[in-house]
């Protein structure tokens, strides 16, 4: 009777052994491309965290990848353009550049629109998200969750920035002289107004600028600078993410 009892003891704690192990599953992250050229989507890890994709790859107009977040996972997304690389993996792209190799093993050279993540370690603990033009805008971006509960609100940036950037902003493509991201006032005057350092380095002395206007007026769920938090930051709970690289207004 004793054995018995001890058997159902440890059938008992080995179910809630695996219910436990089950209850805490991967973030599915689909990228899709829905611009009319190859991208070469880049990603970075945070804090140790797994390398989503090996650090880069290329995706086709159309093509869709599925990379799975472990809970707890953080870092980022962004696409690269106008990428060459040879056999070796070694090249250059003129738009988020991450040291001139095909897997980047750091963040995308701005200026660049960026998605971020920073997941629960479990399915009932909220994950964050946001879409950044704090470092620039070179395609346009968005974040669809679905599956999941809590607010869960879409972000993104639909509006192509490049065709109504600011001459002193620009970035043009040195052959075609078409222009192919947009900076941040930040990059491209480098003061501490605009970049939120020194006298401006709170959120009481760093206020939005004619510039990060521009960009919020634009994207308005996308961060426009850097203490754009409370209408660019956005939660989920047990979600997957659709990540779509120039999405469409649907």
């Amino acid at each position: 009777m004793l054995m018995a009892t001890s058997q159902k003891i440890s059938a008992l704690l080995l179910a809630l052994f695996f219910i436990g192990t089950t209850i805490v599953s991967a973030t599915v992250f689909t990228l899709q491309n829905s611009c009319g050229y190859t991208i070469w989507p880049g990603t970075l890890s945070g804090d140790g965290a797994a390398i989503l994709g090996d650090g880069g790859f290329a995706l086709a107009p159309g093509g869709t990848i599925q990379l799975p977040g472990p809970p707890g996972w953080s870092g980022r997304f962004w696409a690269r353009t106008g990428c060459n690389f040879d056999e070796a993996g070694n090249g250059k792209c003129i738009t988020g550049d991450c040291g001139g190799t095909f897997k980047c093993n750091g963040g995308g050279e701005p200026p660049v629109s960026l998605v971020e993540f920073t997941l629960a370690n479990d399915n009932t603990g909220k994950d964050f998200y946001d879409v950044s033009l704090v470092d620039g805008y070179n395609v346009g971006l968005g974040v669809r969750p679905s599956g999941g509960s809590g607010d869960c609100q879409y972000a993104g940036c639909v509006a192509d920035l490049n065709g109504s950037c600011p001459k002193e902003l620009q970035v043009t493509d040195s052959v075609s002289g078409s222009v192919v991201a947009c900076r941040s006032a930040c990059a491209a005057f480098n003061t501490a107004e605009f970049c939120c350092t020194g006298e401006h380095a709170t959120p009481a002395t760093c206020s939005p600028t004619q510039y990060s206007q521009m960009f919020k007026n634009a994207c308005p769920t996308a961060y426009s600078y850097a203490y754009d938090d409370a209408s660019s930051t956005c939660t989920c709970s047990g979600s997957d993410y659709l990540i779509t690289f120039c999405p469409t207004i649907s």
